[in-house]
């Protein structure tokens, strides 16, 4: 296993103390974004290293932690893979000089207690010891909010699976009973199965420090099934039964192909009336990309926007001025978190306390509360299919493909890497009983 060697070769001369704890935790970190990264050889190329650093500047990494985490990929390349090759000492001098400028002190020098307790942020001492270590390596390492809830419950349901949080009595053998029992008897889908063992695969070795062997589980079938997707008469009989905000929403996902977190993430900045297009920032996978912006939609989403600006105001009055921002974003504009342009478009009723920093701010509507009316709706209009909000991206695909839109266009619009994930969004149909015909229709015809 790559990462087995590499502890190893931390462990000799020429390492320093602080070096060894961190570098196996910044190479993890790195494979977690990799199919098989936690098995096999880690790719090490100034497009990856330069998007790692990014993503932990997104995630509100400072320079002297992106310096550790680079330099531990140079470490890893020279030890590991053997090469020298791609240079990366252009981005670790640009990573030590903003680090000094940040730190005021030797870069090499160990976390203060200081600058790791912020980074931790707020946690709740009422959840078990092990949790909470978790959420602290967790943040550390700058995962996201989405991932350490994942990982968490995955970890409370792994303690239920063995009957202990004493995870250190524990091992490979019994993780891999955990996942078979979730492959066989769970029938997870093969991602929900990785997730499952990513979060263990964590808790073990960036928490617990335990080295694991060879994971020896019955996978996780793919599935064959096609994703739901809706006819067009069938998004007009479901957009009867939306109102109000939800109504918004449906035509922005529809109409706009968005994720359903991007349209409750979108930020009042980020609509652009004028050329009638939206851009969607930080998408999946940290990618932005400009997406149509439904002409159908644009009344409610001016008085949407009204709605937001008169919350601003209210919670400027009331001291609650900010609102959430990226680290990067955060600290490049220090005062944007207090203006209109950055608060979200659908922003909460209700302010609430964000559980790593401890503010108090309006943040966006939770995903439960369109999720509901989606579900109102359906059964409202007497479909019988088993959509989800996401089905309405599937649908804005197939929609294109079939009005004659290529493609590549379409790959554009959903923000998709690959061409391949986009085919599989496309479930064309048109054509079926119009050009193309069962034959036994086709018998009845010729008689």
């Amino acid at each position: 296993m790559t990462l087995a060697k590499f502890d190893l070769l931390v462990l000799g001369e020429g390492v320093g103390e602080n070096d060894r704890e961190w570098f196996p935790k910044w190479l993890r970190r790195y494979a977690m974004n990799f199919r098989n990264g936690l098995v096999d050889n880690l790719p090490v190329n100034r497009n990856s290293v330069i998007s790692f650093s990014k993503s932990l500047l997104k995630n509100g990494a400072p320079a002297w932690q992106r310096l550790q985490a680079v330099r531990a990929l140079e470490y890893y390349r020279d030890g590991v893979l053997l090469r020298t090759e791609p240079s990366l000492s252009d981005i670790i001098l640009t990573l030590t000089q903003l680090a000094k400028r940040e730190r005021n002190v030797d870069v090499d020098a160990p976390p203060t207690e200081e600058e790791l307790a912020k980074l931790r942020g707020n946690i709740n001492r009422a959840e078990p010891q092990l949790i909470q270590t978790m959420r602290g390596e967790l943040r550390v390492l700058h995962y996201s909010m989405a991932t350490e809830r994942a990982y968490v419950r995955w970890v409370k349901r792994y303690s239920g699976h063995v009957g202990s949080l004493a995870l250190e009595q524990f091992d490979e053998h019994d993780i891999s009973d955990f996942l078979t029992t979730l492959a066989v008897v769970g029938n997870v889908s093969p991602s929900t199965q990785n997730q499952a063992q990513s979060a263990l695969l964590f808790v073990y070795q960036c928490v617990l420090g335990k080295k694991l062997g060879f994971l020896n589980s019955v996978r996780a079938r793919k599935s064959e099934s096609i994703a739901v997707w809706f006819s067009v008469g069938e998004i007009e009989r479901l957009l009867e039964h939306f109102v109000g905000e939800h109504r918004l929403m449906f035509l922005l996902m529809y109409g706009a192909g968005l994720r359903h977190k991007e349209c409750r993430r979108l930020r009042i900045k980020d609509i652009c009336f004028d050329e009638q297009h939206i851009v969607v920032r930080d998408g999946k996978g940290a990618k932005d990309r400009i997406t149509f912006l439904p002409k159908q939609a644009i009344p409610e989403l001016k008085r949407q926007i009204a709605v937001a600006k008169r919350l601003h105001e209210i919670d400027v009055e009331q001291g609650f001025a900010q609102v959430y921002m990226p680290y990067a974003l955060a600290k490049k504009y220090p005062n944007a978190c207090r203006e209109l342009a950055w608060k979200w478009v659908f922003p909460s009723p209700q302010r609430s306390r964000d559980k790593r920093s401890g503010i108090v701010w309006r943040h966006h509507i939770g995903e439960e509360q369109f999720a509901i009316a989606f579900k109102r709706a359906l059964r409202l209009s007497g479909i019988n299919k088993n959509g989800v909000p996401h089905s309405l991206r599937h649908s804005f695909a197939t929609h294109l493909i079939e009005s004659g839109t290529d493609i590549q266009t379409v790959q554009k619009l959903m923000g998709h890497k690959d061409v391949k994930t986009t085919l599989g969004y496309v479930h064309v149909t048109q054509k079926l009983g119009v050009t193309l015909m069962s034959p036994i229709d086709k018998l009845q015809q010729d008689d």
